[in-house]
């Protein structure tokens, strides 16, 4: 996970799982402290998600403040499928691209 350097958030590569979800939800955490009103997620480079690592990003976004937001950019589709189908109504979380 890297900070993105033209607006405020993160960006991800590879895979989301088991052996790399540390780091995601460290990334959610320091996201979630954040006191900026839009945060971005850049996830263009990511191959996949699993169901804990979507759950952790929805679960965050549940406990954002209200008027906050996470923007997620170019997510794989399996990541917006599991965000429909178990949270639809989850306002927090914006969907671009893909």
């Amino acid at each position: 996970m890297l900070p993105l350097t033209d607006r405020p958030g993160w960006r991800a590569a590879g895979e989301i799982s088991l052996l790399t979800r540390p780091a995601w939800e460290q990334t959610l955490d320091h996201l979630a402290r954040s006191d900026e009103e839009t945060c971005h997620l850049e996830l263009s480079a990511v191959t996949f998600v699993d169901v804990a690592g979507v759950s952790a990003l929805a679960m965050t976004a549940q406990g954002l403040s209200q008027g906050r937001r996470i923007v997620l950019e170019e997510p794989p589709a399996t990541l917006r499928r599991v965000l429909d189908m178990f949270w639809p109504d989850l306002l927090s979380v914006e969907v671009m691209g893909r």
